[in-house]
C-alpha cells in the first residue's frame, strides 16, 4: 500500500489525512510542533461555519464549497447548528442592507432579535442566516488527531525530510519558499470569560472599523475577532485593535465590560492573490495551502481535491493547472 506522508498538522494536514485514510489509504503525519496544540492559525480560528456571511466579502466557491463543510465536521466533530445573526448598530444600518445585498440565504428580522439572543439587547434589526453553524477549532483539531490515530495514522514530531515520496504539503506560510505568490495577514483575537452574558450563537457586528465577531464556546468563554491587516507583522497585538474589539463587545452588551481576558492571539494567515485555496503539485510534492480565513470552511474542499488528484489524479477546481 502506497504510503502518503503529510506536512503540517493544522486543520489543512488534518483535514488532508483524514480524507486519504477514509478512502483507504495509508499516511503518516511530520510536525515539529507535536500532535494539534496551542500554535498555528487552525489554533486561533473562530470555528463559524458561515458560507452565506463569507460571501457578503468573498469569492462564489466559498459560498458553493463552503455548503458541503457543516456535513463533513458533522461526522468527525461536535457541530452547534444555530445559525449566524448580523446586527448593526442603529448609526449603520446602511451597512446590514448593504451586507444583505451581497449575500444571500438570511431572513431580516425585527422584534423576534430578542428572542433569539435575549442578551442583545439594544439591537432592533439584524440577518439570521439559519443554515450556518459553528464548532469549537480546538476540539475539532484533537479529534481528527484521535481518530487518525486510531486508523494507524503514525505522527512525527519532527521536520520532514526534504526527500519524501508522496509527500502533500500543508505547512501553511512555511511553504512560501516554494510557493512565492503566497503572503500573510494579520489576524488578532482574543478569548474572553464573561458568565453574565448569554450568546447561543455566532453574531456578527457591522463595525466602521473592525467588524466584530464573537462565538460562544461554553461556561461563558467567547472568541472575539478578528482584525484582517495586510502585514505580516505576527509578534504582538496592537493597542489600537485590542480596543476596538473590546469596545465592539461592549456595544453588544455592556457586560462584557466585566469581562476576563483568558488569551490573546496573533497570527498569520495564508493566503493567495485571490484569497481562494490552491492544490499545486511542483516538484513531485503536492502544495494544499492558502485558505486565508476560510480554514475551517474550506479545510474539507480542500482535502477532498487532495485526495483526487493524489489518489486518482483527478483535478478539481482548486488544483493550480498552470503550475502542475
Amino acid at each position: 500500500m502506497t504510503l502518503y506522508s503529510v506536512i503540517g498538522a493544522g486543520v489543512a494536514g488534518l483535514a488532508v489525512a483524514t480524507e486519504l485514510v477514509e478512502r483507504g489509504a495509508k499516511v503518516q503525519i511530520f510536525d515539529p510542533s507535536g500532535p494539534p496544540g496551542a500554535h498555528g492559525c487552525s489554533w486561533w480560528a473562530g470555528g463559524m461555519l458561515a458560507p452565506w456571511c463569507e460571501y457578503e466579502n468573498a469569492e462564489e466557491p466559498v459560498l458553493r464549497l463552503g455548503q458541503e463543510a457543516i456535513h463533513w465536521w458533522k461526522s468527525k466533530t461536535n457541530v452547534t447548528e444555530r445559525g449566524t445573526l448580523v446586527v448593526a448598530g442603529r448609526r449603520d444600518l446602511p451597512d446590514l442592507r448593504r451586507f444583505a445585498r451581497r449575500t444571500e440565504g438570511y431572513r431580516q428580522i425585527g422584534p423576534e432579535l430578542s428572542e433569539l439572543e435575549p442578551d442583545l439587547s439594544g439591537y432592533s434589526q439584524g440577518l439570521y442566516f439559519a443554515n450556518e453553524a459553528h464548532l469549537n477549532p480546538r476540539r475539532a483539531l484533537m479529534d481528527l488527531y484521535h481518530a487518525l490515530r486510531d486508523k494507524g495514522t503514525i505522527f512525527h514530531k519532527e521536520t520532514a525530510p526534504d526527500q519524501l515520496d508522496n509527500a502533500i504539503d500543508c505547512r501553511g506560510l512555511q511553504a512560501r519558499e516554494a510557493l512565492q505568490d503566497l503572503r500573510g495577514v494579520k489576524g488578532e483575537m482574543l478569548v474572553i470569560h464573561c458568565p453574565d452574558v448569554t450568546i447561543t450563537r455566532p453574531v456578527r457586528l457591522l463595525h466602521p472599523r473592525i467588524p466584530l465577531y464573537i462565538v460562544p464556546r461554553c461556561d461563558g468563554v467567547y472568541m472575539l475577532g478578528a482584525t484582517m491587516i495586510e502585514s505580516e507583522d505576527s509578534g504582538r497585538i496592537t493597542a489600537r485593535s485590542m480596543l476596538e474589539l473590546l469596545s465592539a463587545a461592549y456595544a453588544l452588551n455592556p457586560a462584557f465590560g466585566e469581562a476576563e481576558v483568558l488569551e490573546i492571539g496573533v497570527d498569520l494567515r495564508p493566503a493567495f492573490p485571490d484569497n481562494l485555496p490552491r492544490i499545486r503539485r511542483l516538484g513531485g510534492r503536492i502544495y494544499a495551502n492558502g485558505l486565508y480565513r476560510h480554514g475551517y470552511l474550506l479545510a474539507p474542499a480542500l482535502a477532498r481535491g487532495v485526495a483526487d488528484l493524489a489518489l486518482n489524479n483527478i483535478h478539481s477546481e482548486m488544483v493550480d493547472e498552470d503550475r502542475n
